[in-house]
């Protein structure tokens, strides 16, 4: 569903050297024997995954769109980002589906917390609340501000009705409420990460609200499982894209920049960011993650692309085939200069783009670019990349001795924001 073009440092000789290691990295992954092996349960998820749920999520989904005008899904994180960029990817920026899709609870921000308080009143909207814990800060807050609003304008046990849950199976403060208030409630399994949790009813349920099919992006990752679940560095693009990571980490390229050419792609990026920062970021090791949006970016970040300080290299997102396109029009007085192009869609334009920068970028600009180049987006295709892209952070993460599963670092903010609001026991 996907093709790899790796940049010109990487030769057959220089992956083949990678084989022993993966190899036994993907032993590892298979027999869930690495660090971290309890959170590896998004490796089979595409395969063994609940189907009951899922149909429960299709049935709740269709009340949703049947009976509210907005779902406001409130997480933060692996909580959001996996459906946020999910639905604009394949929805658009400005979709005219008929349920609108807000998010809140990824922020602290008063003025945009506000906002979409004062937007939602008198509105008729539905929640879906994600957290494994139920006290996630920032989701939790915002959570509570939504109940109070949404009890006050149509009473606590109508809101009982339009309140949806995905935690933990058991325990946590949120599954206490939801057998309290008797909110339908979906699982957030123990043995998957929230950034490793998009295929599940994390973004399952937002997404099958937004009316996008998840059992296509469910069978994309399943055939993506197919593929990739092997140690053949000839052939698994998934692998060879990986070490061609570790490898611009060891050659002095210490940034690997993401790059689409659409903007309702720029949140993918944002995904990945997480996904391989959170991952990777560890003991002072791993590939910052970086991302631009071309063209609009080779306006503000080109130039230091081009000429600026060699660190980074390039993983272009490229889509051949919109969802839409327009036509470029003839103008009789053409003072733009832009009659050579009448007639011509502007997908050839965004592809010319794309072409000329990347010479420059490699030739030029000595930048190493790897690319892969996606037929059209859609959401089998999408469920193919996600599991792509997650298989190839654990064998990257692997690949440096780290734990792709944990994240300790984030702990320490907590502490000391928790201190400083005077939280008990802090």
């Amino acid at each position: 569903m996907i093709k790899l073009q790796l940049n010109n440092q990487m030769n057959d000789k220089v992956i083949e050297s990678y084989q022993k290691d993966v190899t036994r990295i993907n032993k590892m992954i298979d027999e869930k024997t690495g660090p971290g092996n309890d959170f590896l349960g998004w490796v089979d998820w595409p395969v063994n995954y609940d189907k009951e749920e899922v149909e429960r999520i299709l049935e709740d989904a269709k009340y949703v769109r049947d009976h509210f005008d907005i779902l406001v899904v409130c997480g933060i994180g692996g909580s959001y980002l996996g459906a946020r960029c999910a639905l604009e990817a394949l929805n658009g920026l400005k979709s005219d589906d008929k349920l609108e899709i807000i998010f809140m609870g990824q922020t602290f921000s008063p003025n945009y917390v506000s906002q979409v308080l004062k937007y939602l009143e008198g509105k008729n909207f539905a929640i879906n609340v994600i957290s494994k814990s139920g006290t996630t800060t920032e989701t939790s807050i915002s959570f509570r501000l939504l109940k109070e609003l949404l009890e006050r304008q149509v009473g606590k046990e109508k809101a009982k009705k339009a309140i949806y849950a995905t935690t933990d199976r058991e325990k946590g403060a949120l599954k206490t409420l939801c057998n309290q208030e008797g909110y339908a409630t979906y699982v957030l399994p123990g043995n998957i990460g929230g950034r490793y949790s998009v295929l599940t009813a994390v973004g399952l349920f937002p997404l099958a609200a937004a009316g996008i099919d998840i059992k296509a992006m469910l069978n994309g990752a399943e055939e993506a499982r197919s593929a990739y679940d092997n140690d053949d560095l000839k052939n698994n693009i998934c692998y060879r894209y990986a070490v061609t990571r570790d490898y611009m980490l060891r050659h002095g390229k210490p940034v690997e920049m993401y790059v689409t050419y659409e903007p309702q792609m720029t949140q993918i990026s944002e995904w990945l960011k997480q996904l391989f920062g959170e991952s990777e970021g560890k003991e002072k090791k791993g590939l910052f993650p970086a991302s631009a949006t071309f063209s609009t970016d080779l306006h503000s970040l080109g130039q230091f692309v081009q000429d600026g300080t060699p660190l980074l290299f390039e993983t272009i997102l490229n889509v051949l085939t919109p969802n839409s396109d327009v036509k470029i029009p003839h103008d009789d007085a053409d003072l733009d200069g832009l009659n050579y192009l009448e007639g011509k869609d502007l997908a050839f334009v965004n592809q010319k783009a794309f072409e000329g920068t990347l010479k420059a970028h490699v030739e030029d600009g000595g930048v190493p670019c790897n690319v892969i180049y996606i037929d059209k987006l859609d959401a089998k295709t999408l469920g193919h990349l996600f599991y792509f892209f997650m298989r190839a952070c654990a064998m990257s993460a692997y690949l440096l001795d780290i734990n792709p599963f944990n994240q300790p670092g984030v702990e320490i903010y907590k502490k000391n924001m928790f201190h400083l609001l005077g939280k008990k026991g802090y």
